[in-house]
């Protein structure tokens, strides 16, 4: 597996203008998928309003995004000729959400997708069988997407217009990472519930404002080529782990990983008017991962 920063987007078909006027909130677009998603509504059309911690929490094992990651991001948006408010900011916080997109709708005025991506991965290393772990990702995956989701959609319902939700899940939402107890830590607990239950949250939000014609749903990917896997932490797991547990996500289609604009394709299809009627459904980016 590679972590390759260089753009893939020459290699398939970008709808370019497809979201001009658009408007599109993303958190933890410092690097990754988040960045991936950024680049990708901004090459189709799409102002960015984001954020990102650009900081370290204490019991995750791997580096996490720094402010110049931020500002690559934002100079990668910037070069496809769409303007861009990224700020560092917690997702933990609404107080932080509620500053940023207030700064985006005064400069841009409207808002119409939100990708809420933001995560950390606390699942190996020396405090991933903590309380701390546990709730680090009870309060980043899930606690930050229920106040992302609570301090967008009133703007939505306002305009009127309708909009899509994405929600970063996973393949451990669906399937079982642990075999054995050496796979066993609170951090991967924590992790799996807190994705499995992103789903129920999606669907009680798809309901909720399927009225108004916001969309809500969850992609499901199978590793990505990201620094979040692509790291010291995950290398060392693997080269230690029992097969049973390493057997848990094995990819039918044969990758090691897919890249973080794979991802993006499909959250930019869940953006666009394509899926007007697809709501508070899963959908998995997993090369087949579910077979195995």
């Amino acid at each position: 597996m590679g972590y390759e920063h260089e753009s893939r987007y020459e290699r398939g078909s970008i709808m370019v203008g497809r979201f001009d006027g658009k408007v599109a909130f993303i958190t933890g677009l410092a690097r990754g998928q988040g960045r991936a998603h950024a680049v990708r509504l901004a090459n189709e059309g799409a102002d960015i309003i984001g954020l990102d911690l650009c900081d370290q929490i204490e019991t995750v094992d791997y580096p996490m995004s720094t402010p110049s990651d931020l500002d690559e991001t934002i100079k990668l948006v910037e070069g496809c000729d769409r303007r861009i408010i990224a700020v560092r900011g917690d997702v933990r916080s609404r107080e932080s959400l509620r500053s940023v997109l207030d700064e985006g709708l005064a400069a841009f005025g409207r808002l119409d997708f939100v990708v809420a991506n933001a995560g950390v991965m606390p699942v190996w290393g020396s405090e991933s069988n903590t309380m701390q772990a546990w709730q680090d990702c009870l309060d980043v995956l899930l606690t930050g997407v229920l106040n992302t989701v609570e301090t967008v959609y009133p703007t939505l319902v306002e305009q009127g217009g309708g909009g899509s939700i994405v929600i970063t899940g996973s393949m451990a939402a669906v399937k079982p990472q642990m075999r054995t107890f050496g796979a066993h830590s609170l951090g991967l607990l924590g992790y799996s519930a807190s994705k499995a239950a992103l789903v129920n949250l999606a669907q009680n939000y798809a309901s909720l404002l399927a009225y108004h014609r916001i969309r809500v749903n969850v992609v499901h990917p199978t590793g990505v080529n990201t620094p979040m896997i692509e790291n010291e932490m995950v290398r060392d797991r693997f080269a230690t782990a029992d097969p049973q547990d390493i057997a848990t996500l094995v990819n039918a289609i044969p990758v090691n990983a897919v890249d973080p604009e794979d991802i993006a394709n499909a959250v930019a299809w869940l953006c666009s008017d394509e899926s007007s009627f697809y709501t508070g459904s899963e959908m998995r980016i997993d090369a087949g991962a579910n077979l195995r």
